[in-house]
């Protein structure tokens, strides 16, 4: 007989892949299913989707999990009780509201094509590069979705004629999903939601509405722009032609919000999510904390249409993942991601190589657009095996810049740490599965490194916010972490303090090295 039980449908639309994760009240993972799409290079720097393609992949993965879930006697046709929305976020679509297609593709989020219109504004506008910071928490960067849009109206025909008859609507991922869900073109929601709203560079981070004076500024109409919405409310229903309508659509967060819930970070508390980037974020409560180092400003979750607003601090890394995929991609020098830390273990040290993965610029706390990646220190003794630990270390020294950054920022009062005075950090993502990156991130921080059995905490965050919408689990029991804390694995720091300091200083020498590097003739 089938076990009908509640469960929490989340989507999980990243930015090399999409999954659908059902998860049963226990928080247990029941069905799921992920497709990898298709990744557009145009030109150097640019990265973009086919947003068709991901509405395709996120109606495959919706059934094949649902079908997962099925076969393994879960009634989940009957138990399904909402769905819940985690995004690559910054990633910027421009469609049409009467045809339902999108008027070029995605623009995603590690994109640069921004940079001409960046430096244009720093320096027509009074604050420069920090013009908006004290609206939105951000600095002007080709990262956000405002520069994005105003390259599409700019540049693309289509966009511009939509624009003018009405008939162009702006979004994140999130929003184009939503509009799609409810119905597209009969009636689709044009909706986002506050984390998502906090990356445009358009949300005024006090009132969480768009800001009029940064519209007017960079002449964005303001009826392209979704409504926004608390990250767990119900938003609308799922329309006909899914597979589950009339399922509500009940929370959305973008990905490293959704991972901040995942985690259960109260405040004081910092996690790092390592993907294709990696994102460092520290829950400072319902306070904000204007960063003097390098960091963003940023939402970290609104639990309901009148719950408090907690804010973070976040750095955010473009390459973390995608160095390893660059690995096995473009140099061939592993054929899989997993195969890195067999032949990183070859070696006991890098052999005095360090590796910056500065591809397409530097983010947080550097924000140089004009980086490119360097790969220094190279002797005849230096071979792949060195190479590959590099990698590894690459991604180990950029999250320790930024937690250096967050301890600078938030001080001792803004940090919760253990009982022997240690500041833990949570970590998630698939890269985490690698043990020896998890110990070289410990040994360079000096601080213990916390993995949970579950490190798909994207997913589950999106899940939580969509079940405390509906009732299936209360604000209390998804920060409740006791129990789960006792399956998680710590890494603790084993590498001498003196070595520690020589490394992070070499490193720092190569970060160097890559500044001003983005004209070197072809």
């Amino acid at each position: 007989m089938a076990k009908t039980d509640a469960f929490i449908g989340s989507i999980d639309q990243g930015t090399t892949s999409t999954r659908f994760i059902i998860y049963d009240k226990h928080a247990k993972a029941v069905g799921s299913h992920q497709i990898e799409f298709t990744q557009f290079c145009p030109k150097a720097g640019w990265v973009e989707h086919d947003p068709m393609e991901i509405i395709e992949s996120v109606k495959v993965c919706i059934s094949k999990a649902i079908d997962k879930a099925t076969a393994d006697g879960y009634n989940v046709d009957k138990g399904l009780k909402g769905i819940g929305i985690t995004n690559q976020r910054e990633t910027t679509v421009v469609w049409s509201k009467s045809t339902g297609l999108a008027l070029h593709n995605a623009i995603v989020w590690m994109d640069v094509r921004t940079t001409s219109i960046c430096r244009k504004l720093e320096k027509e506008l009074s604050g420069g590069k920090t013009h908006f910071l004290e609206s939105c928490g951000l600095p002007i960067s080709t990262y956000f979705s405002a520069l994005k849009l105003l390259w599409l109206l700019e540049n693309v025909d289509a966009v511009k004629q939509a624009v003018n008859k009405g008939d162009a609507l702006f979004g994140t991922i999130d929003s184009w999903l939503i509009w799609n869900l409810t119905g597209g073109v009969n009636n689709g929601l044009h909706v986002t939601d506050v984390s998502n709203a906090s990356r445009t560079m358009l949300m005024n981070l006090k009132t969480l509405n768009w800001d009029e004076k940064t519209l007017e500024t960079l002449k964005i109409p303001k009826n392209l722009l979704p409504k926004i919405v608390s990250n767990a409310e119900v938003i609308g229903h799922i329309a006909k032609g899914w597979v589950i309508p009339g399922v509500p659509i009940s929370g959305c967060l973008g990905d490293q919000h959704a991972a901040m819930l995942g985690q259960s970070c109260k405040k004081g508390e910092a996690k790092s999510t390592y993907g294709t980037g990696a994102f460092i974020l520290l829950n400072t409560g319902e306070q904000v904390i204007k960063s003097t180092h390098g960091l963003l400003t940023t939402l970290a979750f609104k639990l309901g249409k009148d719950a408090p607003t907690n804010y973070a601090l976040e750095g955010s890394i473009a390459i973390a993942g995608a160095a390893v995929q660059w690995l096995r991609d473009s140099l061939g020098i592993i054929s899989t991601a997993k195969e890195i830390e067999e032949l990183a273990n070859k070696v006991d040290s890098t052999g005095g190589v360090y590796f910056v993965p500065a591809f397409n610029g530097l983010f947080a706390p550097w924000w140089r657009d004009d980086a490119r990646g360097v790969l220094i220190g190279i002797t005849r003794f230096t071979n792949k095996s060195h190479i590959a630990r590099a990698v590894l270390e690459s991604m180990c020294f950029q999250v320790k810049d930024v937690l250096d950054s967050m301890h600078k920022d938030a001080g001792e009062k803004g940090e919760k740490k253990n009982d022997k005075g240690q500041f833990l950090l949570r970590v998630d993502g698939g890269a985490t599965a690698n043990n020896t990156l998890m110990q070289i991130q410990a040994d360079l921080l000096g601080n213990p490194v916390v993995r949970p059995a579950d490190i798909e905490t994207t997913a589950l965050g999106a899940a939580y916010a969509a079940g405390l919408a509906v009732g299936v689990w209360t604000e209390a029991e998804i920060f409740a972490n006791g129990e789960r804390l006792k399956k998680d694995t710590t890494f603790n720091p084993v590498l001498n303090e003196d070595l520690r300091k020589k490394k992070v200083a070499s490193w720092c020498k190569a970060v160097e090295r890559t500044f001003d590097l983005a004209d070197l003739s072809l």
